[in-house]
């Protein structure tokens, strides 16, 4: 069964397991989809991811439970009016304790390592913000606990921000961990959609707060406080 944090009429955020695509992978496997028939509670048709979560990546994750929803959650996000936390882990530790990363992103593909995203002038512009919760471990085996908030939405945004603009890779990323291929020190990429917040005209604000993974306990991270709403993008350019 998959946890719902929050419900209305219109909208839906549920806690996206680690492991579950959103899609329909081309090699098959488990899905969003196939928890259609749980998540439909009672609507004749089941709701619609309004926006994505890599495979790995668990936590919030809104869904629309009717296309004009649907249309006005995909502008939300097109205007960058989305608040969003989250927390991850780092491989090391990272230098300083706060900060703003602006790094421009693009996809690039070969035969021999396949498609990834990295940091280059002509892409598409991404901004995160970030803080350092804890930083555990010595000499080698040193982790670091990291809470993102991204102005922009770009594809494996946080996870290039991580190693190009803070020096260390997520912990057990495969594409841009210390061995392509590889989960090394995790058995998935350690990224966790902590919150979303989407303010709604005439109706209360959506919100919504995915519980600390027990992955992450695993890995020897303590669980923070709960954060306050995340901020939204004019809120953070107002900070700086």
């Amino acid at each position: 069964m998959i946890e719902i944090l929050f419900e209305d009429g219109e909208a839906l955020v549920i806690n996206k397991p680690a492991g579950l695509s959103v899609d329909r992978p081309r090699r098959g496997g488990p899905c969003l989809a196939d928890h259609w028939e749980q998540l439909k509670l009672g609507f004749q048709r089941p709701p619609m991811p309004a926006h994505r979560l890599d495979t790995d990546t668990s936590g919030c994750l809104l869904l629309a439970r009717n296309p004009k929803a649907l249309k006005r959650f995909n502008k939300t996000f097109e205007d960058r009016a989305v608040g969003k936390s989250y927390l991850a882990v780092l491989d090391g530790h990272p230098a300083g304790e706060a900060g703003r990363i602006e790094m421009a992103l693009s996809k690039i593909s070969s035969a021999e390592k396949g498609w990834r995203m990295i940091a280059a002038k002509k892409g598409k512009n991404a901004i995160s913000h970030w803080e350092l919760l804890e930083k555990i471990g010595e000499g080698d085996r040193t982790r670091s606990l990291i809470r993102f908030h991204p102005e922009t939405g770009r594809t494996h945004q946080l996870r290039v921000h991580a190693l190009q603009g803070l020096g260390k890779p997520l912990l057990g990323d495969p594409v841009y961990g210390p061995v392509r291929g590889e989960n090394r020190g995790a058995g998935r990429t350690m990224l966790h959609a902590e919150t979303i917040t989407i303010e709604r005209e005439g109706k209360p604000d959506i919100t919504a707060y995915a519980p600390f993974p027990e992955d992450f306990v695993r890995a020897g991270l303590s669980a923070p406080e709960q954060p306050p709403a995340p901020p939204t993008r004019a809120t953070l350019a107002e900070d700086g």
